[in-house]
């Protein structure tokens, strides 16, 4: 019987907080499941130029190519952001619109994290982003971790057990996605 391939995964932080806690959140998924995903930690979005919908193909900027590649190559991405002024980062948004010309997001499988304060507006804003950008999820593979925060250490790790319950969750769910493919 040969192994199963880990399968490849990018995640993203939509912090650019040093070790903030999504990026923590993000370290532990990367440690706790490397024995079935090979996980990509991407600290590139904040050399994203701003999006500009006039730049044509053949004007972009090497690190918009390298984002979109990363995501086409990937077998699935975690985006894991917190919440600022009830919204989503700008990063992340900006991020997120240098894909809406393509199809790289179409039908990827994704895992959406939002761990902030609250967290409720960022939550709602980035399931609509991601459904009408046609990846492909389930409400099992989305997470919503209020007071994200509390629930990690001065090491990162992770101290809150449904925390660590509702993560197994949403990590056995974008498993189950990547392998309906």
């Amino acid at each position: 019987m040969t192994p199963t391939k880990r399968k490849r995964i990018l995640a993203i932080s939509g912090s650019t907080r040093i070790n903030s806690s999504n990026e923590m959140i993000l370290r532990y998924i990367q440690v706790t499941y490397k024995e079935v995903l090979e996980i990509e930690l991407y600290n590139g979005i904040i050399d994203l130029p701003y999006f500009n919908p006039d730049v044509k193909d053949q004007e972009l900027s090497p690190n918009v190519i390298e984002f979109r590649n990363k995501i086409q190559e990937a077998d699935g991405v975690i985006l894991c952001t917190p919440e600022y002024v009830f919204s989503l980062p700008g990063i992340i948004k900006n991020a997120i619109e240098w894909t809406v010309s393509t199809t790289v997001f179409s039908n990827k499988p994704v895992a959406l994290i939002v761990a902030s304060g609250l967290g409720e507006k960022a939550f709602e804003s980035l399931n609509i982003i991601m459904k009408t950008i046609e990846a492909k999820f389930s409400d099992e593979s989305t997470l919503l971790i209020n007071g994200g925060r509390s629930k990690i250490n001065s090491e990162g790790q992770i101290t809150d057990q449904t925390t660590i319950d509702n993560i197994d969750r949403l990590i056995n769910a974008f498993e189950q996605t990547m392998h309906e493919e």
